[in-house]
């Protein structure tokens, strides 16, 4: 398309939404008619800065169009990628086997700081949840509570 079919175009939509966006300042208000003149007067600036010529000529070019299907799945690709990576053990991708679980939980590793999982379940009175009792005892055991 010519640039002046295109500027034509552009003006008359942006003469069709300044036209909208007086009627909603009559009934909404100086903020969303103001927010409607904005949006309206895109279609002529993308015109007059020639991105409106790039959107056309995407649209009516297949080799643009495999170029964007390109671009896509290379961004699926790497996204894919970033999730399995994610989900891998955290020292697999170093180059050698993974490191072992540990067998015991951590709060009985502690030393002096507290006793097993078990223990913990113990103290609680009936009908409280045991995680929200193994919150309050390190509260007490930092003397915070």
């Amino acid at each position: 398309m010519s640039d002046g079919v295109i500027f034509a175009i552009s003006l008359g939509v942006t003469l069709l939404g300044l036209f909208a966006s007086w009627g909603v300042y009559r009934r909404k208000g100086a903020a969303s008619g103001m927010r409607g003149a904005a949006w309206s007067l895109v279609p002529v600036a993308a015109a007059m800065t020639g991105v409106t010529e790039f959107f056309v000529d995407l649209a009516f070019s297949p080799v643009k169009w495999a170029g964007v299907t390109v671009a896509g799945l290379a961004v699926l690709l790497y996204l894919t990628s970033g999730a399995m990576l994610s989900r891998r053990d955290p020292g697999a991708g170093k180059g050698g086997k993974a490191a072992p679980a540990p067998k015991e939980p951590k709060a009985a590793k502690r030393k002096g700081g507290g006793g097993s999982q078990g223990e913990i379940g113990q103290g609680a009175p009936a009908g409280m949840d045991p995680d929200l009792a193994e919150i309050e005892k390190i509260l007490r055991d930092r003397g915070i509570q």
